[in-house]
C-alpha cells in the first residue's frame, strides 16, 4: 500500500496591490476544510507609494515590517526570510520548502488544469500577458524570484484562475461577434476559478451532501466579483469573461456597459485605450457611482449618513448582482445551494440579505440573526428555506497547495 508522502507546499497568491503567502504539511488525505497554515504572511505596497508592508503570523506570533522598495516584489526577499528566521521562523531554511504554487489569473485555452512550471509554461503564460497584464507579469516575475530565492531543488506549479471554467460549454464561451473572434482566442474564460472551486466543495461538505447532485450559484464579492454556477461539481457558466472586467459592477471596475458607450468615448471625448483602460478599471464600480469609495464597508457608512449618491451605488450594485445570479439560474434550470464568499460576501450581512430577499420565491429564506452575526462556513439559511444559503470563507491558498499535492505527489506521476 502507497503511504501518502507529507509536503511542505509554499502557496502564493499574488495580486495588483497585495500578496499573500501562505506554507501548509499536505499529504493529499485532508478533507475539504482548509486547515491552518504553518506560517502565513501578507504584503500590501497600495497604503503607502514606494513602501511595502509586511506582516508575518506563525504558532501566534506576528512580525510586521514596512520596507521602502521600487517594484512590489522587492519585498519578497525579506518576506521570505521571516519564514525561516526571526520570530516567525518555522522552517530550519530555504531547502525545507518543497514546492511553490502560484496562482496564475489567466492560462487561457492552453491550460485547462494546474502544471509543473517549465520554459514552456513559462512562455505560455507570457503569451496570456497581453489579456491579464497586470497580473500574468508579475506572477512571471514571482516565479523568477522564487527560483533565485529557492534553487532549483524547488518544484514550482502554476494554478491557473481560469482552469475551473475550462468546462464551460461552448455556448456559454462563444462571444456573439464574428467567428473570427474565436479563432483569435477571443472567447469568455472567466476568472476567479481556484475560489469558486474551493467554496463549492466547501459548501457541499457542510451540508454534508455530495457536490456531484448540487445545482449550486457561488458568488465571489471581493473588490474584483464574479459569480459561477457550478452544476455536477463543473462550472457551466459564470460572470467574467475574456478579461475580469466583465459581468458584476464592482468595487472599482465597472463589469458589464454597453460597448456603444465606448464608441461614442472614442468618437466624440477623444478617448484612446489606456483611458478607457483606467476608467472602466479603476474608476467605475462602487468608486465610480459613489464618488466615496470602492470599499462597501465605506459605501455602507455614507448610507447611514444620507448620502444619495452612496445609496444610488449599493442600489446598483444590488440590482446587478441580482440580474447576473437571475442569469446563472437560467443556465443551471433550478438552484439547492447559494453561496456568499470574499470580504462583501463574507462580512455584509445587507448584501446577502438585499440578494436573497429578491429570490424569495424560490425558497430563499435567511435565517435573520444568523446573517447579522456574519458566520463563516456557516449555512445561513431559515429552518424552512427550501434552497440552502451559505457563507464560505474562501481559501485560495490551501486550494492553491491541495493542487500542487495533486501535481507533484508520486501518485499522479505516471507508472
Amino acid at each position: 500500500m502507497e503511504v501518502a508522502l507529507l509536503m511542505k507546499i509554499l502557496a502564493l497568491n499574488g495580486g495588483s496591490s497585495s500578496f499573500k503567502a501562505s506554507l501548509f504539511d499536505v499529504n493529499g488525505s485532508e478533507g475539504a476544510a482548509a486547515p491552518h497554515p504553518l506560517w502565513n504572511a501578507e504584503v500590501d505596497w497600495q497604503h503607502h507609494p514606494g513602501e511595502a508592508e509586511i506582516r508575518a503570523k506563525a504558532a501566534g506570533a506576528t512580525t510586521t515590517r514596512t520596507i521602502p522598495i521600487h517594484a512590489p516584489l522587492e519585498s519578497l526577499d525579506p518576506l521570505m526570510e521571516m519564514l525561516w528566521s526571526g520570530d516567525t521562523q518555522v522552517v530550519r531554511d530555504r531547502s525545507a520548502i518543497e514546492v511553490t504554487g502560484h496562482r496564475v489569473v489567466h492560462g487561457g485555452r492552453a491550460f485547462r488544469e494546474s502544471t509543473r512550471i517549465t520554459p514552456e509554461v513559462r512562455a505560455g503564460i507570457a503569451k496570456m500577458a497581453s489579456f491579464a497584464p497586470e497580473h500574468n507579469r508579475l506572477e512571471l516575475e514571482a516565479m523568477d524570484a522564487m527560483s533565485r530565492i529557492l534553487g532549483s531543488q524547488a518544484v514550482q506549479v502554476a494554478v491557473f484562475d481560469t482552469a475551473f471554467h475550462a468546462t464551460l460549454p461552448e455556448p456559454a464561451y462563444v462571444y456573439p461577434g464574428p467567428y473570427a473572434w474565436l479563432e483569435q482566442n477571443i472567447r469568455r474564460y472567466g476568472f476567479h476559478g481556484i475560489s469558486h472551486q474551493y467554496t463549492s466543495r466547501r459548501a457541499a461538505d457542510i451540508l454534508g451532501k455530495d457536490l456531484r447532485s448540487l445545482r449550486m450559484i457561488t458568488c465571489h464579492l471581493g473588490n474584483g466579483a464574479s459569480l459561477a454556477a457550478i452544476r455536477g461539481g463543473f462550472s457551466i457558466d459564470t460572470t467574467m469573461g475574456f478579461t475580469p472586467l466583465e459581468g458584476l459592477m464592482m468595487g472599482t471596475r465597472s463589469g458589464t456597459v454597453d460597448p456603444g458607450i465606448l464608441i461614442h468615448l472614442v468618437r466624440h471625448a477623444g478617448y484612446r485605450a489606456e483611458d478607457l483602460d483606467r476608467v472602466l478599471n479603476k474608476e467605475s464600480g462602487l468608486v465610480g457611482v459613489s464618488g466615496i469609495s470602492g470599499d462597501m464597508r465605506e459605501v455602507l457608512a455614507g448610507i447611514a449618513r444620507a448620502d444619495t449618491r452612496a445609496q444610488l451605488a449599493f442600489d446598483v450594485y444590488l440590482h446587478r448582482l441580482c440580474s447576473e445570479i437571475g442569469s446563472m439560474l437560467a443556465s443551471l434550470g433550478g438552484l439547492d445551494v447559494l453561496v456568499f464568499t470574499a470580504g462583501v460576501g463574507e462580512n455584509s450581512p445587507e448584501v446577502r440579505a438585499r440578494a436573497s430577499q429578491a429570490f424569495a420565491f424560490l425558497g430563499l429564506k435567511l435565517d435573520a440573526a444568523k446573517n447579522e452575526r456574519s458566520p463563516v462556513d456557516t449555512d445561513i439559511s431559515a429552518a424552512d428555506a427550501t434552497v440552502r444559503t451559505l457563507v464560505v470563507k474562501t481559501q485560495e491558498e490551501w486550494e492553491i497547495a491541495k493542487e500542487c499535492y495533486r501535481v507533484t505527489s508520486p501518485s499522479s506521476r505516471p507508472k
